[in-house]
Formats: C-alpha cells, structure tokens, sequence
C-alpha cells in the first residue's frame, strides 16, 4: 500500500500516543442511539482508531462489525483493547484504506458508522469519502454519521463542516433520514457536532 505523508503521519501520531481526538470511550452521541434504536447488520467503521465506537457496536444483537483504519499500530491497539473486552463482540480490525477498499468489502456494509474519519481528511478528499461511502454500503444501506460543525480549531484537522455542504456532499447518494445536534457529547464539544442517520439512494 503506498502511503502519502498525512498517513504517514496518521501512523506516527498513534506510535507515539500523540492522540488528543481519542477520548478513550465511544462518542456519547453513539451511545444515546443505539439506546433508542438499533444498528444492526454488517457494519462498517472507517478511520476506526482504537476501535472504541467498533466494540460498543459488536455488543448489538445480529450484528458483525469491520473497523478500517490505515495505522497498523491503532488496527493493533484496537485488537489488544478488544482482547481485554469480557464480552466476544462479532468484531474484525483490518488495516486499510477507505478510499480504495479492496473488492470483498465493496456493497457488503449494512451501516457506516462515522466519527473523527470524515472531519480528519482534508476537505479536498470529502467527494472521494462520499463515493467510498456509498460503494461500501448494500443498497438501502445507511449512515450514522457524527460530523463536526465548529471545531475549536481553525486550521484542522478536524476540519469543519456545514450543513448547506454536508447536504451538496450527500444528497445525490444518499437521503437524509434524520439530523440533530446532539446533547450527548465529550467535553469541549458541546454543540459542535452534527448527527446525520442518511440512507443509500
């Protein structure tokens, strides 16, 4: 696999702990979903870290769970956390690239999952996210996308997003099911992030 230098630097980032974005915990805004619904099925969890939102989600009933992440040293750190995980969750870690999935992968996904992937590529790359998006997802497959509308950071990443984009991104692929701004948060990012539940057109 070639890497350019961001994944580089994704790689060197997670070797020497420097990870700010990872809170230990899946995102609440997850947490509070599958409380009052269900994603089941296959799920696919792009740019998946240490594989905090990948093992909540193999705790769902009929449900098998795929995280993709292009560091080898988080695919291992998330398979050395899930080993120490009481539960046997239906889970699998794969080091990756979500832009050029390999042909297995291709419409195999019930559910995407997004959270910290979306709004860690530069923007430039969001039209190849959506198109890999919709690749990975069965028809009718769905999005439950957490998206960062106003990071405290201006340079990103995570870079931000708005609505009016997100809308002009998504909606020739997908139809937009439900949004909010969640009320279940990490600290610092009340009121800065964005929930989509899209479906695949």
């Amino acid at each position: 696999m070639n890497h350019d230098p961001r994944d580089l630097e994704w790689q060197r980032r997670y070797e020497q702990n420097d990870t700010p974005w990872d809170k230990g915990a899946p995102a609440p805004a997850l947490i509070k979903f599958l409380h009052e619904k269900q994603i089941a099925g296959r799920v696919l969890v792009p740019g998946c870290g240490r594989g905090h939102e990948v093992r909540v989600l193999g705790t769902q009933p009929n449900t098998s769970v795929v995280g993709l992440d292009l560091s080898a040293t988080a695919i291992a750190q998330a398979k050395d956390l899930s080993s120490q995980s009481v539960s046997d969750p239906d889970i699998n870690f794969i080091v990756g690239d979500f832009f050029h999935l390999p042909s297995k992968l291709k419409r195999s996904f019930d559910w995407l999952v997004e959270h910290t992937c979306f709004c860690a590529i530069e923007p430039h790359q969001r039209p190849d996210y959506v198109r890999a998006a919709s690749s990975a997802l069965r028809t009718d497959g769905k999005i439950f996308g957490i998206f960062y509308l106003n990071p405290d950071t201006e340079s990103g990443p995570p870079f931000a997003i708005s609505k009016k984009e997100l809308s002009e991104l998504f909606d020739s692929h997908f139809t937009l099911l439900e949004e909010w701004v969640p009320k279940e948060s990490f600290p610092g990012r009340e009121d800065r992030e964005l929930v989509r539940v899209m479906q695949k057109q």
